[in-house]
C-alpha cells in the first residue's frame, strides 16, 4: 500500500512538471513567433518606404533628363543649338572640332572665351557679327573648313588676338588682320597676290610666324621686320627683287630676325637673285639652278 502511494505521488509530480514545461515552451515559442511577425512587418514597412523613395527619385531624374529624341522644329538648323551642347566648353576654351551635325557658321561664344578651336567643320563664311561681343579671344583655329569669304572688319574688335589659323580653306583674299597677331597661318588656300593688300602685314608689329604655303601667290608680299619664320613654298612665285627681303638703298642693312624662309616648290630660280639675300643670315630653301 505504501509503495503504491509513493508511485502515485511520483506520477502526479512528474505529470505536473511535464505540464509546466510544456506550458513554458508554448509561451516561449509564442513569444518568439510574435517577435518574428513584428520584425517581418517592420521590414515590409521599410521596404515599402524605400520603394516609394526610389520611385520618387527616378521620377525626378526622368523629368530632368533632356529628351534626345525630340526632333528639331521644322526647318531648324542644328547650328542653332546652344554652343556648349554642340561643342566642349571648358574655362575660357571652346572646342568645336568635327561637330556632328555639321557646323556651317561660327557658333555663338561665351563672352569670356579666350581660345576657339573650330577645326574640320563646314563653316563657309566669317561675318562682322561673329566676334562682335567676344573681345577676349587670344587664339582662333578654323583649320579644315570651307571658308571662302571673310567680311572686312570681322576681326576688328579682337585686340587681344595673338594666333589665327585659316589653313585648309578656300580663301582668295585676306581681310584686315588684328594688330597684335604673333602667328598667322593661311596655308592651303587659293590666295593670289591681288587678294593680299600691300599693307596687309605692315602694321603687324608683333608678327613672328607667317605661313602662306600652298597657295597661288605670284610674288612675295611685304614682310614685317619682326618675322622669324616665313613659309611660301608651293606657290607661283617666279621672280624677286633686292627689296623683297633687303633694302636696295642700304647695303649695310642686316635682317637679323629672319632665320627660316621656305620657297621650294616655286618656279623662281633663286640663284638668279643673289643680291636679294645679302642681308639674311641664312639662304632661303628653294631652287638655285
Amino acid at each position: 500500500m505504501g509503495t503504491r502511494l509513493r508511485m502515485l505521488i511520483s506520477a502526479v509530480i512528474v505529470a505536473s512538471w511535464v505540464l509546466s514545461a510544456s506550458d513554458a515552451h508554448y509561451h516561449t515559442h509564442r513569444h518568439h513567433r510574435l517577435e518574428d511577425v513584428a520584425l517581418t512587418e517592420e521590414t515590409d514597412v521599410r521596404a515599402q518606404r524605400n520603394k516609394r523613395a526610389t520611385d520618387d527619385i527616378y521620377a525626378l531624374l526622368i523629368a530632368d533628363t533632356p529628351d534626345d529624341s525630340t526632333p528639331l522644329p521644322p526647318g531648324g538648323d542644328p547650328s542653332d543649338l546652344p554652343t556648349c551642347l554642340l561643342c566642349v566648353c571648358l574655362t575660357g576654351s571652346v572646342y568645336c572640332e568635327e561637330v556632328d551635325p555639321e557646323m556651317t557658321s561660327v557658333p555663338a561664344l561665351p563672352k569670356e572665351t579666350n581660345y576657339l578651336y573650330a577645326r574640320y567643320n563646314k563653316i563657309k563664311k566669317i561675318t562682322v557679327k561673329d566676334f562682335r561681343d567676344v573681345v577676349t579671344l587670344k587664339r582662333i583655329d578654323f583649320t579644315g573648313n570651307i571658308i571662302s569669304e571673310i567680311e572686312d572688319g570681322a576681326f576688328a574688335k579682337l585686340t587681344m588676338l595673338e594666333e589665327l589659323s585659316l589653313a585648309e580653306n578656300q580663301l582668295v583674299k585676306l581681310p584686315m588682320l588684328p594688330a597684335k597677331l604673333v602667328s598667322f597661318n593661311a596655308n592651303h588656300n587659293k590666295l593670289r597676290t591681288k587678294g593680299i593688300k600691300s599693307n596687309a602685314f605692315k602694321k603687324l608689329s608683333k608678327l613672328t610666324h607667317l605661313y602662306l604655303a600652298h597657295n597661288e601667290l605670284e610674288a612675295v608680299p611685304l614682310i614685317p621686320e619682326t618675322v622669324r619664320t616665313l613659309h611660301l613654298q608651293n606657290n607661283n612665285i617666279s621672280s624677286m627683287t633686292v627689296d623683297t627681303f633687303c633694302k636696295s638703298n642700304n647695303t649695310y642693312y642686316i635682317r637679323s630676325n629672319m632665320n627660316e624662309i621656305r620657297m621650294d616648290g616655286n618656279p623662281v630660280n633663286l640663284g638668279q637673285y643673289p643680291n636679294s639675300f645679302t642681308c639674311l643670315q641664312s639662304l632661303p630653301i628653294g631652287r638655285y639652278q
